[in-house]
């Protein structure tokens, strides 16, 4: 009885380390990915309004 008790109590243990492990793990990629989004992110506008409008030059050399 005492040993099923160990066992069962020891299981459980496991369990939740590795639980609670897991959870560091994927709530450190979540921040990691929040700070990359941030840094290499950027902003969704890309303005097109003013400035050159684009030309086709054709070279001789090139043909």
């Amino acid at each position: 009885m005492v040993r099923t008790k160990l066992i069962l109590a020891m299981t459980a243990v496991i369990i939740s380390f590795g639980a609670t492990g897991l959870w560091f793990l994927i709530s450190q990629r979540q921040v990691a990915h929040e700070r990359h989004e941030k840094f290499f992110g950027s902003t969704k506008e890309y303005p097109t309004s003013g400035g050159e409008k684009m030309k086709i030059e054709w070279y001789a050399n090139d043909l």
